[in-house]
């Protein structure tokens, strides 16, 4: 498994190799400041990459399962050709919206082996812009450079039917643009599938 540093080394290379347009370099600037906790964050409380590094991890994984989703014959063959910008930007950058999201504190907890009760650190979710989950990742990666209509839509819509929203618009947003199905599926497989859930 590869350190937290490894995988912020990755995500860098990935960002820098693929990544271009105006505003770009301000954007990964601003992820490594100490305004942002990006390469240490966990990517949720409990469930999947809910450790350190956990977030920049998860990242990586959803590029890898899009990739390897959009080299599959089937999706070939509905047309699903994106550029390696597109690619990049939506998978490494769909969860931003976790960006600053969690903190770390401590309860008790009785170790089994010793019988005593001790203090565990643990994540807990303190949302200081309560803008809602993908359109949230938008809104911030918006402030430092333009996204495509796809790319938006995509990292809108990457929760697919797991979210509360509106489930016409999900489905239409899905139907409309591919690019926002294909990063769905990545995300779901490597949440579900390449991470698993821990509890």
């Amino acid at each position: 498994m590869p350190t937290p540093l490894e995988n912020k080394n990755r995500f860098i290379e990935i960002y820098n190799e693929n990544i271009s347009r105006p505003g770009a370099d301000k954007l990964l600037e601003w992820l490594g400041s100490q305004g942002s906790d990006f390469f240490s964050a966990p990517a949720s409380t409990r469930f999947h990459g809910a450790y350190e590094g956990g977030l920049c991890e998860h990242s990586l994984n959803v590029y890898d399962c899009l990739k390897m989703y959009l080299d599959t014959d089937m999706a070939k063959s509905f047309g699903m050709d994106f550029t390696e910008e597109s690619i990049a930007i939506t998978a490494l950058l769909h969860d931003l919206c976790k960006v600053n999201l969690y903190r770390t504190s401590y309860r008790n907890k009785k170790n089994d082996e010793t019988g005593q009760w001790e203090k565990v650190p643990f994540y807990e979710f303190h949302d200081t812009l309560p803008y809602g989950h993908g359109e949230k990742s938008v809104y911030i990666i918006s402030g430092f450079m333009r996204l495509t209509r796809d790319e938006a839509m995509a990292i809108r819509w990457h929760m697919g039917f797991s979210g509360e929203e509106n489930k016409n618009s999900i489905g239409a947003a899905l139907e409309m643009y591919p690019l926002a199905l294909a990063v769905h599926i990545a995300d779901m497989h490597a949440s579900y599938i390449k991470e698993g859930r821990s509890e």
